[in-house]
């Protein structure tokens, strides 16, 4: 069973996790990892720790909990028949890999052409948090962004281009800092003619 979180205000990206109850077996995993990594679990400045680890867990994995296409669900149809590209630029964002669990920070630009209607530009972040709070990789994570929007705005393109950093690799691994990786997707025109293509991309900078 999903478990719901409570929703948002309205500004706020994510709800806070607060003092919900942690489960024993959850604190006694991490105190485990804890005296694994060679600390003393009981010492007094990790005595709380497990319980802290676990909430911040439930915080930055929060997307579980949220249907993203939820927040495309109120459009508006009185734009004053405007029909040109929407975009929001520089959305900033962090995930955790799936692979390492480490920290993923970038930014998002994203992008559509509205067929007869909008969709407030809150939601536009709002779509790309609630994938980016769960265990994530970059390139699944632009997909199922830019494919939410295509499904439930039904635009004539879309267009979401993601920059990231990587902790598994500047951290650890080959510890290489200061490497950004990018990943684009494009849908409708934005994919299929060259200009407008061309045009998105300028927009958002590239």
């Amino acid at each position: 069973m999903t478990e719901m979180h409570a929703e948002p205000e309205d500004g706020d990206l994510v709800a806070p996790a607060g003092k919900i109850p942690v489960p024993p077996h959850v604190s006694a995993a991490i105190r485990t990892l804890i005296e694994w990594t060679g600390d003393d679990p009981t010492r007094e400045g990790l005595l709380d720790t497990p319980e802290r680890v676990a909430r911040a867990w439930k915080e930055y994995c929060a997307g579980y909990g949220e249907d993203p296409a939820h927040h495309l669900s109120r459009v508006f149809e009185e734009v004053g028949g405007y029909d040109e590209i929407v975009m929001l630029k520089e959305i900033p964002f962090q995930s955790h890999c799936e692979h390492h669990m480490a920290p993923i920070i970038g930014t998002a630009c994203i992008a559509y052409l509205p067929r007869d209607h909008v969709v407030g530009i809150s939601k536009l972040a709002r779509v790309l948090h609630a994938f980016a709070r769960r265990l994530q990789v970059q390139e699944r994570l632009t997909a199922e962004v830019a494919d939410c929007i295509w499904q439930n705005l039904r635009p004539l393109g879309v267009a979401v281009v993601i920059r990231a950093t990587h902790a598994c690799m500047t951290a650890r691994g080959v510890r290489t800092p200061g490497v950004t990786m990018a990943t684009s997707r494009m849908m409708g025109v934005f994919r299929d003619d060259e200009r407008s293509r061309k045009e998105v991309l300028a927009l958002m900078g590239f």
